[in-house]
């Protein structure tokens, strides 16, 4: 497996499995569960479950308390908003679980997984619709695009922390 994520992925022929490409680059994508909430309601389990669930890869974990700093820089691209100072305050009020996940389109899937940032929008069955009620107590970030998620993998981890490993359930999920 490579490093650097890559839409490396052939369509194939409609109705088929889509199938990697020779040499492709997995997607890796960072979910970000955020906030003390999910550590009161033990959701950290329900969150990995999802992903395992639908066959993408933990690649790493770590559990850390994001400084002001730290989360100016991640949420950059929301400073005009006027929800930022909270999003910011909301984020600093405890620990987060930052993650990155390795698969077939997990980017694109990752989204459709958490569905609409407002849990009143979301359908029972995605992790906002079963596991929020506001939007401003998100319990999941997720990047919206290979380019976001490259940022901010380089943002939370260091290239060493990316474990590389093959999982035995892969011939089984991906068609190599």
């Amino acid at each position: 497996m490579h490093r650097e994520p890559d839409v490396g992925f052939d369509p194939g022929s409609p109705g088929s499995r889509p199938g990697p490409k020779a040499g492709a680059k997995p997607l890796r994508h960072p979910g970000i569960p955020d906030d003390l909430f999910k550590f009161k309601c033990n959701l950290v389990g329900e969150i990995i479950k999802h992903f395992e669930q639908k066959g993408f890869r933990l690649i790493v974990l770590k559990l850390i308390q994001a400084s002001e700093d730290f989360l100016n820089e991640h949420y950059i691209d929301l400073k005009d908003h006027p929800f930022f100072a909270g999003l910011v305050k909301y984020m600093q009020s405890g620990p987060v679980v930052a993650m990155v996940w390795e698969g077939l389109n997990v980017v694109k899937t990752g989204q459709v997984m958490f569905r609409e940032t407002n849990s009143a929008d979301s359908k029972p069955g995605t992790i906002h619709g079963d596991f929020c009620i506001q939007v401003g107590r998100n319990i999941i970030h997720g990047s919206d695009s290979v380019e976001s998620a490259e940022k901010e993998i380089g943002l939370w981890f260091q290239p060493e922390e990316l474990v590389e490993y093959k999982s035995c359930t892969q011939k089984w999920i991906y068609e190599c």
